[in-house]
């Protein structure tokens, strides 16, 4: 086709009918082609070359406006290379997502087709991309996208690729809640639910200019007669485009349309987190951190575990020991287990910039660690703080959380007979086992077996500063919706209270309340795809709740909740896993509950 026979799709060829003189009409017409950038965006497209296929000229768009897009390789090798499969995104710009999205994904496979605007189908070029509706509603809308959904719904059938932006329209500025989508149209869950599709999200950051949002204020219309000059002020741009993981039918089957629906927007701006910073740096400008210290000889490791009390020996399995020691009995124990944390501390975004984490604390602590016989190693390591011990020899100020927050003895008194924990982890080569952190927890649980008084647990419970800071408060939120105690968080003030941001109006009223999707969604919006952190998990399958947040400068700004579990009314088949049947039963009796039993999980930094 040569650029004089071609169509010209942005012009209005006499769509507007103002008079019946058609030599007016035509001026009227040409004035607001001219008005609208439309006649502008038509003289551009009549001096492109022609080209072979759709796929040419898709490039050649992007081409003609400069326009680069951001989408990493490891990013397209999440969506599914053949298989029927929805695709939904949001609509920031108007035209512009839908060219990129095309041609990202037709990298990946060429069966896409694109439910989109009917005018859309005005560019030849691009006819056999799109599934073609009627978005704009009115007397007979609905009768005439009856045919097109059909369409869509075989091209599923089929085995195809279909994308749909479930708005219909723009993003644009809503009053209460920023520049979001409208409301999502559920179409997209009736597809999906005849169909079985699994659905893969995708997000586009970014949004209209002011002038586009202002306008939309006065008339919905004047948006749309804007869309053609936002084409054009997006020139020499680069446009990020970020892709989920794709969410199978058998996930989505138990919820209506219009919970579907929701999830499936909420999936997609969950993507927004991965624009964001993390809430701090992993690593803080200007803080220079110590080289981490030399190890501790195992010969001198060796013989502090050969001199330790046989009674002080907590559990073992297979070649694991776990015991418990005070810093008197382990003083290069003591120095290893600093060195140790601070390695694995700083691999999770954490960690004080010391060569060793010890401080003043570990000195009357009690340390429970694991110790490996075979290699002659710590495995990993708990620190207990017996708080009726600490708090009669140094008063609450002795105790770790103090110094995160102020509170008095009366919470302790709250508590009763109580155990502080902090500090855990397990050295980085042994952290693809579970088996490790199990034991730690076995040996916790038989300290209390053996010292069946302490029935609350309590301590700081971290989530790092390298979660996005929309994935801290989606967790602070589920936190304080399920998990908190008021009657007891008011004795509680954090030192350096956790003050993000609102967050935006996606989040605030659609975050999940069970922790299994929550653990989901943080997944999708870390670059890295970590869920909800393994020892706050563990923790609230012990029931634990949360008595307040505070940000611990000392150790590279990480989020601690404060975190207290009453074993007395952890699930009795928990308790069992951890204690034993026998002892569980005991403790249970001694502190006034009937002695059921049997097994499931736990933990804490």
């Amino acid at each position: 086709m040569t650029a004089c026979e071609r169509a010209h799709p942005f012009r209005l060829n006499g769509s507007l009918r103002i008079t019946r003189h058609g030599g007016l009409n035509r001026l009227l017409e040409s004035t607001v082609e001219q008005a609208f950038s439309l006649a502008r965006l038509d003289r551009m497209y009549q001096a492109l070359p022609p080209v072979a296929d759709c796929d040419a000229f898709l490039q050649q768009a992007l081409d003609t406006f400069n326009i680069g897009v951001h989408c990493t390789d490891e990013a397209l090798q999440r969506i599914p290379a053949s298989g029927p499969l929805v695709v939904v995104a949001n609509h920031p710009f108007g035209a512009l997502e839908g060219v990129i999205l095309a041609q990202q994904l037709r990298r990946v496979r060429p069966d896409v087709k694109i439910l989109a605007n009917f005018i859309l189908e005005r560019i030849p070029e691009l006819r056999e991309l799109f599934i073609s509706v009627d978005p704009f509603g009115g007397d007979g809308a609905a009768g005439r996208n009856l045919r097109p959904l059909k369409q869509a719904l075989t091209h599923l059938q089929q085995g195809g690729l279909l994308v749909i932006f479930p708005a219909g329209e723009v993003s644009h500025l809503h009053l209460r809640g920023g520049t979001i989508d409208p409301p999502w149209n559920n179409t997209v869950a009736r597809l999906v639910r005849r169909t079985g599709a699994p659905v893969l999200p995708m997000y586009f950051p970014g949004s209209n200019s002011l002038m586009f949002q202002l306008a939309g204020l006065l008339h919905p219309r004047l948006r749309t007669a804007l869309l053609p000059r936002e084409l054009l002020n997006k020139r020499n741009r680069t446009i990020a485009v970020h892709v989920g993981t794709p969410l199978p039918f058998a996930r989505l089957k138990t919820l209506d349309d219009d919970a579907m629906t929701a999830q499936l927007r909420l999936r997609c701006y969950a993507l927004a987190a991965h624009d964001a910073c993390p809430a701090q740096p992993a690593c803080l400008p200007g803080r220079a951190q110590e080289d981490i210290a030399a190890a501790v000889a195992a010969p001198l490791l060796c013989a502090e575990v050969e001199a330790l009390p046989q009674e002080q020996l907590l559990d073992q399995s297979g070649e694991f020991q776990v015991w418990y020691a005070r810093a008197g009995q382990m003083p290069w124990l003591l120095q290893e287990i600093g060195r140790l944390r601070e390695i694995t501390f700083r691999a999770a975004g954490e960690g004080t910039g010391s060569s060793r984490d010890i401080d003043l604390y570990d000195a009357y602590y009690l340390h429970l660690f694991i110790w490996d016989k075979e290699q002659r190693r710590v495995v990993g390591a708990y620190r207990l703080g017996l708080a009726d011990e600490i708090a009669r020899r140094f008063g609450v100020k002795g105790l770790y959380t103090h110094s995160l927050f102020r509170y008095r003895r009366h919470l302790l008194q709250q508590l009763g007979p109580a155990i502080e924990l902090g500090r855990s982890f397990v050295r980085p080569e042994y952290q693809r086992s579970y088996s490790p952190l199990l034991l730690l927890w076995k040996g916790i649980g038989q300290f209390v077996a053996r010292h069946p008084h302490y029935r609350t647990l309590f301590g700081p419970v971290s989530i790092s500063g390298d979660y996005a800071t929309q994935s801290q408060q989606l967790l602070v939120q589920f936190l304080r919706a399920n998990n908190y105690l008021p009657q007891l968080a008011r004795l509680v003030r954090p030192r350096r209270p956790f003050r993000a941001p609102l967050g935006p109006v996606w989040l605030r009223h659609n975050a999940p309340g069970d922790l299994e999707q929550l653990s989901e969604l943080v997944s999708a919006m870390e670059r890295d795809q970590k869920g909800v952190p393994v020892l706050l998990r563990q923790y609230l399958k012990l029931g634990g709740h949360i008595l307040g947040f505070n940000v611990d400068e000392a150790f590279n700004n990480a989020l601690d909740g404060l975190i207290m579990v009453d074993l007395r009314q952890t699930d009795p088949k928990v308790l069992a896993k951890y204690m034993g049947r026998e002892q569980a039963a005991h403790f249970r009796v001694l502190h006034g509950a009937a002695p059921e039993a049997a097994g499931d999980d736990v933990a804490v930094r």
